[in-house]
């Protein structure tokens, strides 16, 4: 090995860089060059005796180049090893399909979106069954929206009966503490709680399950996503840059676990003064819209944002409810048939 193999090194030497050079003994460097070689037997990813460069510096470096069909391997064998860690996904007994209604952040009314979207799903279609899961769990809002209290009852087989309303059965944490007990809880316990919500609810038959995620990319989303097959995703933001910064993780998210993105609903899109009727972009106007273009991704609808929708679902009266032909439950129910649209495009 010759001085120009070293790219560090220059043809005059210090007293310096003399004495780095005795830390790097030919000792030290047969030493490496055999624990490289017993990597190289065991994993067969590497050639012996090929790209194997040792400068002569202070410290002492290996660089081994792979073939590319070394790399291959190891990638493919890399990809058997996350797959055997995966949980298999199971499908929820009695359940057709999922529809997760998640947001990258909180705020935007994801919650009131997905019960207006489980209402709004019925009533396009009164043969379809729909049920309702608060995934939640630091902060579940179905029981408020849905004007439910209560413990849910257990079945023989101990299984939770969801309380009904409105012809939809939910389940949510909140049926199962205090209204005003915060629930501080570690990871593993929110997991524990997850598959309870998921495994141990006697949904009975439904078409569709409506499952409000919570807020962000976390523990409980990828939860979710691995143990049991969805559908779709629906994604709500409001058109405002800050919101649509984290709807665009929520939907990146999904892309990577492999569910998929039905579509954006554009929340609060518009504010209509009720004296005058003069549209006011609050929030920003289409951002959603080029959100979705950017990902690829349709607009499923855009919700205003109106007094009615508030104090509807602050009273526990939904607005596809208790306002059936209003303009904001029109809003709601096409989206809902967008949404039933989409699942067909994507099942296809």
């Amino acid at each position: 090995m010759t001085r120009k193999e070293c790219a560090g090194c220059q043809p005059s030497f210090t007293t310096r860089q003399q004495q780095n050079m005795a830390h790097c003994s030919y000792s030290k460097i047969a030493h490496l060059l055999k624990l490289t070689a017993v990597t190289t037997n065991k994993t067969n990813a590497l050639r012996t005796g090929r790209g194997i460069h040792v400068p002569l510096g202070c410290k002492y470096f290996i660089r081994c180049k792979t073939s590319g069909a070394a790399d291959r391997t190891l990638q493919e064998r890399q990809k058997q090893h996350m797959a055997r860690g995966l949980p298999k996904q199971k499908p929820i007994p009695g359940v057709k399909q999922v529809i997760v209604v998640a947001s990258g952040k909180g705020g935007v009314g994801k919650s009131t979106t997905a019960v207006n979207l489980a209402l709004g799903l019925t009533a396009n279609d009164p043969s379809k069954t729909v049920g309702l899961l608060d995934a939640d769990v630091y902060g579940p809002s179905v029981p408020k929206l849905m004007n439910l209290r209560g413990n849910p009852e257990l079945t023989q087989n101990n299984l939770m009966i969801p309380l009904v309303n409105f012809g939809i059965p939910c389940m949510s944490m909140g049926f199962l503490v205090e209204d005003v007990a915060p629930i501080v809880w570690r990871g593993l316990m929110v997991m524990s709680a997850i598959e309870k919500l998921l495994r141990q609810v006697d949904w009975g038959l439904l078409d569709y399950l409506v499952i409000d995620m919570p807020p962000g990319t976390g523990d409980v989303q990828l939860s979710i996503t691995q143990n049991i097959p969805i559908a779709g995703a629906v994604i709500v933001s409001t058109p405002q840059d800050i919101a649509l910064l984290d709807a665009r993780r929520g939907a990146e998210m999904f892309k990577k676990v492999h569910v998929p993105v039905l579509g954006l609903v554009q929340n609060m899109s518009v504010f209509q003064c009720p004296k005058c009727n003069h549209p006011t972009h609050i929030f920003g106007m289409d951002g959603a819209r080029e959100l979705a273009n950017t990902l690829g991704v349709q607009v499923l609808g855009d919700i205003p944002l109106h007094l009615n929708i508030r104090e509807t679902s602050d009273r526990g009266q939904p607005v596809v409810i208790s306002s059936p032909d209003s303009p904001e439950a029109e809003a709601y129910k096409k989206v809902a048939s967008a949404v039933v649209q989409r699942l067909q495009e994507v099942s296809a």
